[in-house]
């Protein structure tokens, strides 16, 4: 039994920035950062892209993942969900005689994932028995527990009234995670048929390593960022 396999979901398509998953990002392919860090890691025995282009396949290889197969179409849908990819490529896999420990799902749209961040993780689930996953989080920039809604008049109330004479400081901090990896123990995976829910370890990151990427002002931000964090600017 091998190791551990990286794979990094890629799929074709994107609607709101076109060919999101292989635009460039400072220069070259946004996917290439994901596939550098997992490389530069040296945790991986296998680097794999799924994907059901092959503009996507091509440029994952030239980064130096490899493609043994390309994403069957009930697997490219608007509703397939990323536990779903994972559980497909790791039948696939066992389907010729290759089955994993541990498995990390890295999204091609995460440049600021790092070769240091994985081994950090790793390591967190290596050591702690009990743990199913290991995923990095961020805490909310502004206390959830103060947030509005719009009522059928327009106007906006309190979604929870029990905080409008609390201090924002006395208020219980929390998370959300930011999309960028997940690293699994592929038997506990497995048995959970994907959905893993309990016995998750959290690596806190800071906001300025954090950004969705949904519409084309997110991808200047993130950029923005990246140069800031790598002191290019």
């Amino acid at each position: 039994m091998d190791n551990c396999i990286a794979i990094i979901p890629a799929r074709g398509g994107s609607k709101r920035i076109p060919k999101k998953n292989i635009k460039n990002f400072l220069g070259k392919p946004i996917i290439s950062y994901a596939i550098e860090a997992a490389k530069e890691s040296n945790l991986f025995d296998e680097i794999m892209v799924s994907t059901d282009s092959v503009e996507i396949a091509e440029i994952a290889m030239q980064c130096g993942a490899v493609v043994p197969f390309l994403r069957r179409s009930e697997m490219s849908n608007d509703y397939v969900t990323t536990d779903d990819v994972l559980l497909d490529v790791l039948q696939e896999y066992k389907k010729v005689n290759r089955e994993f420990c541990y498995m990390a799902c890295i999204y091609p749209t995460a440049p600021f994932v790092t070769a240091a961040s994985l081994q950090n993780a790793m390591k967190m689930l290596e050591t702690h028995s009990k743990a199913s996953m290991v995923m990095p989080v961020a805490a909310f920039s502004y206390p959830p527990q103060r947030c509005y809604t719009i009522d059928e008049e327009g106007m906006v109330v309190f979604k929870h009234p029990e905080y409008i004479t609390s201090r924002s400081q006395d208020l219980e901090i929390l998370y959300h995670e930011v999309g960028q990896y997940y690293i699994f123990n592929v038997e506990k995976f497995i048995k959970a048929e994907g959905k893993v829910y309990e016995n998750i370890i959290p690596i806190v990151v800071d906001e300025m390593s954090v950004q969705d990427i949904d519409q084309e002002m997110d991808w200047k931000l993130a950029e923005m960022k990246y140069k800031i964090i790598n002191k290019e600017i």
